[in-house]
């Protein structure tokens, strides 16, 4: 799929018949095409939010949340796009996780909510969440701890820097997830006690490194905090944070 003239995605067939009459909207022997090349941001925010109504009224974009994230196109942003939309379009979003320890390598785990529309019930990590249109992926990161675990910025002091431990790409439901994962590392003090804030988690515990894995083998965490909890016990990057402990 192109947007503006840009590889940017990958359409579902749901959603090329939701959009098939959008004035914005042709087919070429190139590719599904929205909007031609050449247009102005301006306009082209525009039309994406009509494509994303018009998606959203064929019920291809469900969980509406009124919330803009940005679009890439050949490693550009070009705009910005109702979130529900970016699966049906298989555009590329950005999750950010924390992967939050004790002060003696255990781990802090969320459980997600009954009503979440992904994965309800679910255990996570104990932050993680997408990057909007508005805040870089460190305001992201800030952002989602207060939200989902109430931790405010001091709480966040002996981390390690965001990193990308891959580029997720699978079929799902509601289209094709195509998402830069990124991770921080963050030590946990002990007077500072985690509580969710915005509804989305039912629980908040500590566990074992050893019942983290066995939580996986059971596939009682979700896919994404599996890899990026793996990928903290494995490479262990919360040892280097043991020297800057008070």
């Amino acid at each position: 799929m192109l947007i503006a003239g840009k590889s940017a995605g990958f359409i579902t067939a749901q959603a090329q018949n939701a959009l098939r009459n959008h004035p914005q909207v042709y087919q070429t022997s190139t590719g599904f095409h929205i909007a031609s090349a050449g247009i102005s941001r301006t306009e082209l925010d525009s039309i994406l939010a009509s494509i994303a109504t018009c998606l959203h009224q064929a019920n291809c974009a469900r969980a509406w949340r009124n919330e803009l994230l940005n679009v890439y196109a050949e490693g550009q942003v070009i705009g910005v796009m109702e979130r529900a939309a970016m699966r049906p379009l298989g555009l590329l979003t950005r999750a950010v996780h924390l992967n939050a320890w004790t002060p003696d390598l255990k781990l802090y785990l969320a459980k997600r909510a009954s009503t979440k529309a992904t994965d309800p019930g679910m255990w996570d990590t104990l932050v993680g969440g997408l990057a909007n249109g508005i805040e870089d992926l460190e305001q992201a990161l800030l952002r989602e701890s207060d939200e989902e675990a109430g931790l405010d910025e001091p709480d966040l002091q002996i981390r390690t820097p965001l990193r990308t431990i891959l580029q997720m790409h699978r079929r799902l439901p509601e289209g094709y997830q195509v998402e830069d994962i990124m991770v921080s590392d963050c030590i946990i003090l002990p007077q500072t006690q985690p509580a969710n804030r915005d509804g989305e988690v039912s629980e908040i515990r500590i566990f074992e490194q050893e019942e983290v894995l066995d939580m996986i083998t059971r596939r009682v965490i979700t896919v994404e905090a599996a890899i990026v909890l793996l990928d903290g016990l494995i490479n262990q990057p919360a040892r280097q944070l043991l020297h800057q402990l008070p």
